[in-house]
């Protein structure tokens, strides 16, 4: 169950992210948008950079599976500096998700998860609990900052690039004609 609800949401999040970034390079290329200006862009003063929110899009995945068992996790200690950078670590993440074997994660719903913050709070819960409550909603707060902040420097985004890994569930005959 655990495993269902995390390492499948994370690959298909971080497909879709760097297909996002793949559609804001070239578009920034046409539009005359540095790959800087892109990894520099923010939504408010107070929030995380572009560069920033996909390394926690992929920490966020990395923690959770490790919190629930998974080792031999990438270390992303820093920001990119490009979107070759970007992109390396979600492949990098990528590659470590599809290594985790469903038993590691499920292997008890019920057992205990405990965290501290950096700024000395610290939380006790099953892990059950730790990923509905926790894990799901702290990936896709970064998740959707990064599109967010795509969308917010004009790269045409739309809902079908958040949710890219639908298509292949997508009924045939369906589409929406061009």
């Amino acid at each position: 169950m655990l495993y269902d609800l995390t390492v499948p949401a994370y690959i298909n999040g971080l497909k879709a992210l760097s297909g996002q970034l793949g559609k804001a390079l070239a578009w920034g290329r046409d539009n005359d948008i540095g790959e800087l200006q892109f990894i520099a862009a923010r939504l408010a003063p107070d929030m995380f950079p572009l560069a920033s929110q996909v390394r926690f899009s992929c920490g966020q995945a990395i923690q959770a599976a490790t919190r629930l068992g998974a080792g031999d996790a990438p270390i992303l200690d820093e920001d990119a500096t490009d979107f070759a950078g970007l992109q390396a670590q979600i492949a990098a993440t990528l590659a470590w998700l599809e290594t985790i074997e469903r038993a590691t994660l499920d292997s008890d719903p019920d057992r205990a998860v405990g965290f501290d913050l950096p700024n000395g709070m610290a939380f006790d819960m099953t892990a059950a609990t730790y990923v509905r409550d926790w894990a799901q909603p702290q990936y896709y707060f970064h998740l959707v900052a990064a599109y967010g902040i795509l969308r917010h420097m004009g790269v045409p985004l739309g809902k079908a690039d958040y949710v890219s890994y639908m298509m292949a569930y997508l009924r045939p005959g369906t589409a929406p004609a061009a």
